[in-house]
């Protein structure tokens, strides 16, 4: 079992806000998609979404619209949505079935599921041209635990170094195993970090949200990332309440048959750079990928997972559970809303963190580490 900390335990004194052009300044927001999303292993959701040969679907990474597919002999790649000719814009559908091959809508330039060039018209005849020197450019992909991962960049440093902190710790709860259930996106008109800051702390609970604060008590919290990438650690279920649900029941099976007993009655809630953050609860785990639109607009994916067993069965309280994180999303946008209209005065100015608002705290030091204006952490 993972050893937890309290929270305050890695709070720095002096620790405060962002400026505020961090959240309003276009030119930072390209500087992230550069020197962030460009570089780092983005979640774009579910393997379970690609059921069969030809099926795919776009993600949006780092600004590249990235064809994500499962090709004729059932292999997962990902390609740059860009014909290899004259770098037309191939799918414009969210999603769907490739047939037999990928073909661009301009001249019909034609690909196979594994991205090779199988057809150009009128090039035979222009000397030295190869259809091997034009495949699909492929972005590196990644799998963990069901969930899907794309790297844009040309020479990525491995998924397996840099979720090295992740691979095997959540492998109790059989996340791989899990199905989809409800599926909902999000326009949050606030810049994407708040939306990170705002997950990674409880403080605010009580005032915002009061349904959840009566379920998750906010001082019952512990954390075991506690620095770097990736944050978070658990918070108690409340009795008599058997999960996070507008009931308090819980959705039906077990997220897993044997998860530890201690398990049975936490809630675990991480924020992983750059764009996931997943919760899990006994009985049922959302997720939301995070994705930077403008400076002050956010769009958020998230999804309901649930074992199998659970959704096959006509009386599961799956609802529940769906509307309990829908009413907090809701109660969240709205005050990251507010808090980007505050920010966005010209009398802002940063203000200290408490020692109960330690992980934003840690998560701003990452990202400014990440942005290159901190050292790296020892």
């Amino acid at each position: 079992m993972t050893t937890f900390q309290p929270t305050a335990s890695t709070y720095k004194q002096g620790s405060r806000t962002l400026p505020g052009e961090f959240y309003t300044s276009q030119a930072i927001l390209a500087d992230e998609m550069e020197r962030i999303f460009a570089s780092a292993w983005s979640c774009v959701g579910r393997e379970s979404r690609l059921g069969g040969p030809g099926e795919y679907f776009l993600a949006s990474v780092a600004g590249e619209s990235i064809i994500v597919l499962r090709d004729a002999q059932g292999i997962l790649r990902a390609f740059f949505n860009v014909c290899r000719h004259r770098g037309t814009r191939i799918c414009v559908e969210e999603s769907g079935r490739f047939i037999e091959t990928i073909q661009c809508p301009y001249h019909a330039w034609t690909y196979s599921t594994d991205g090779r060039l199988v057809g150009a018209p009128q090039m035979n005849e222009v000397e030295g041209f190869d259809k091997r020197d034009y495949p699909l450019h492929a972005a590196s992909l990644a799998r963990w635990e069901g969930f899907l991962f794309v790297n844009v960049a040309r020479d990525p440093e491995p998924f397996e170094n840099l979720w090295a902190p992740m691979r095997e710790r959540l492998a109790r709860f059989g996340l791989w195993g899990l199905a989809v259930g409800h599926r909902v996106v999000y326009d949050v008109r606030a810049n994407w970090k708040l939306v990170f800051q705002n997950y990674s702390e409880c403080l605010h609970c009580p005032t915002i949200h009061p349904k959840l604060a009566s379920v998750l008590p906010y001082q019952s919290g512990a954390n075991d990332l506690t620095e770097g990438a990736f944050l978070g650690g658990y918070m108690e279920i409340k009795a008599p309440n058997e999960s996070a649900t507008m009931s308090g029941r819980a959705c039906g099976r077990l997220v897993r048959g044997d998860l530890p007993q201690s398990d049975r009655h936490r809630a675990f809630y991480y924020s992983l750079m750059p764009n996931l953050l997943l919760s899990i609860h006994p009985d049922y785990v959302n997720y939301y990928l995070v994705r930077p639109v403008a400076p002050g607009r956010t769009r958020v994916e998230s999804e309901w997972l649930f074992h199998p067993d659970t959704l096959a069965d006509p009386a599961n309280n799956s609802r529940d559970a769906i509307e309990f994180w829908d009413l907090t999303n809701r109660q969240d946008w709205d005050i990251v809303e507010r808090s980007q209209l505050g920010i966005a005065s010209r009398r802002y100015a940063p203000g200290p963190y408490s020692l109960r608002e330690s992980i934003p705290a840690a998560w701003d030091r990452e990202y400014l580490r990440m942005m290159g204006r901190l050292p790296a952490v020892p």
